[in-house]
């Protein structure tokens, strides 16, 4: 059975049990990687809970300062993710078996931390099932780092439609054209000289804002001459290494 809570990426899910080598797994597991991995123990009969100091530590405890409980694991799930785990653990309570899950917890200080904790059947000598264990991993590094990646990229995105749309706009004004023909003669600007549209546009719109400095309107053939020579600023710019938006020389105008 799978349970997915909409709206983020975070996963839960009760699984088959992995067998005898959950051990081995676990193992291998704390010994990749000891700061940000830990292990736990849940007994099912007494709601009894066991944890290593790492785990302690991801919960924003000292190590040996607290005995874990239930309604205290569940008090340090982010809320968006609250209602799934304590189903989850209802659910592996009735059926016996095993578990993962990633989702986000929040620790003393308020820090949160998104976490994968796989789970496995925790049997006696007989066979018996009498809870589950398995570890934590805290991967709040590498979520931080995807989202910094995110955040990049949205920033670039937005960089760039601001240079696009400040170009359109110029042209619009200059030409007394649409914002459709206005892109379509960037778009082609861009196609014909092989000339990326938003170091196009940033181009476009760096010499036209030159150019218009004057207390005098330039004449429409000046903008014309830019519009198609700005290709070679920028090609000379790459060629220098020195930026990727020159100022037009005095003789464009």
């Amino acid at each position: 059975m799978q349970q997915k809570h909409p709206g983020n990426e975070n996963r839960f899910a009760v699984v088959q049990s992995s067998g005898d080598d959950f051990e081995d797994g676990v193992e291998q597991a704390l010994a990749s990687g000891p700061q940000r991995v830990g292990w736990f123990r849940l007994y099912f009969d007494d709601d009894r809970w066991e944890w290593s100091p790492q785990v302690e530590k991801m919960h924003g405890y000292l190590p040996g300062s607290v005995t874990p409980t239930t309604e205290m694991v569940l008090t340090h799930k982010h809320p968006d993710d609250y209602r799934q785990i304590a189903d989850t653990l209802d659910v592996i309570r009735q059926s016996r078996q095993a578990f993962s899950s990633r989702h986000r917890i929040i620790d003393t200080q308020g820090r949160v931390h998104h976490v994968v904790v796989v789970g496995d059947l925790l049997r006696d000598d007989d066979g018996t099932v009498t809870g589950t264990h398995g570890y934590y991993v805290d991967v709040t590094p590498s979520e931080r780092e995807r989202q910094d990646e995110v955040t990049a990229a949205v920033t670039i995105i937005a960089e760039a439609r601001a240079d696009i749309e400040q170009a359109k706009g110029m042209l619009m004004l200059i030409y007394g054209m649409d914002e459709a023909s206005a892109f379509e003669l960037l778009k082609w600007r861009s196609q014909e000289t092989n000339i990326k549209l938003r170091l196009l546009a940033a181009q476009v719109a760096t010499d036209f804002v030159a150019l218009t400095g004057s207390d005098q309107l330039p004449a429409r053939s000046g903008y014309d001459k830019l519009l198609l020579t700005a290709h070679l600023r920028i090609n000379a710019d790459i060629e220098s290494g020195q930026g990727t938006a020159l100022q037009p020389s005095e003789d464009t105008g």
